[in-house]
């Protein structure tokens, strides 16, 4: 299968119009490079359901708090196309800088609500870069569906409620973790541990393992957060950024376990700042 590269925007909607006149079905893909086996479930479940898949590949430097983060993030795309031909992939969109923010940028997409807790509270305007972005590519794609990772919960559920609120006649659908073998969710940061923080790094999803396990018997907010917390204290290589219980969709702090929760976590290991989080329902 043939693979077209493109890295201005009247080039990607000439060909999304072309596809789009064939009658078929539009399915985006957004991501910053640096594919692997998580990205692969995205693309997967985007050809399965849909006639042109398109990826845009991109590096926002809107969204990186700490310059050195985003100098450091990884630039693999000869390796990226060819993920992409592989996973079949129809369209890539690769921009330059330039291309996506012409001029400095005047207008954001915010919610506040959504942003005030777990990474929000850590990436202060984090989420108003990446919403932003996004909403950027859905104006210049124009897909019907577009595929995020549940592993990223509060940006999906950001990017739910922008479509939601918005207007926007776009279906975002959801994809589950993909995770190695030891459960360590699949990363693009993950290459940046070293063996013993690569091993230190599984305690993460242990830990979430432990709370969902202390809710599905009936344990509260409290005791699933002991649960948690006691696992990741064994780790001390490992810097706890937050260990929260939260609604899935307000992503804000639950004090009592009724339906489904979210439990999400952020941890350091080293320089590597690692997320993962489970969705799971009470007891009750």
């Amino acid at each position: 299968m043939s693979l077209e590269v493109v890295n201005r925007v009247p080039e990607l909607r000439a060909a999304v119009s072309r596809a789009r006149a064939s009658g078929l079905r539009i399915g985006l893909v957004p991501t910053m490079g640096a594919l692997h086996a998580g990205h692969g479930a995205l693309l997967d479940r985007a050809r399965a359901e849909c006639g042109c898949v398109v990826v845009s590949i991109f590096v926002n430097p809107l969204q990186f708090n700490r310059k050195d983060d985003y100098e450091r993030y990884a630039r693999t795309l000869p390796a990226d196309l060819a993920f992409c031909r592989e996973r079949g992939a129809d369209l890539v969109f690769t921009p330059e800088l330039e291309e996506i923010y012409p001029r400095e940028q005047r207008v954001y997409v915010d919610a506040p609500s959504l942003s005030e807790h777990l990474c929000g509270m850590h990436r202060p305007g984090h989420f108003r870069c990446v919403a932003t972005v996004v909403m950027k590519l859905f104006n210049m794609v124009q897909p019907d569906c577009a595929y995020f990772g549940e592993k990223d919960a509060q940006q999906l559920a950001i990017i739910q409620a922008m479509v939601a609120d918005l207007n926007i006649p776009i279906e975002i659908v959801p994809v589950p973790t993909v995770r190695e073998s030891d459960g360590l969710a699949i990363s693009s940061r993950n290459v940046r541990l070293d063996h013993e923080q690569r091993q230190s790094a599984t305690a993460l999803h242990r830990a979430l393992c432990a709370a969902a396990a202390s809710i599905a018997s009936g344990g509260g907010v409290a005791d699933a957060r002991e649960a948690a917390c006691k696992i990741l204290k064994d780790e001390p290589s490992l810097q706890v950024e937050y260990l929260e219980i939260v609604d899935p969709e307000s992503m804000r702090p639950v004090d009592e376990i009724r339906g489904s929760v979210r439990i999400a976590g952020a941890v350091w290991a080293g320089e590597t700042r690692l997320i993962d989080n489970l969705l799971q329902r009470s007891a009750q």
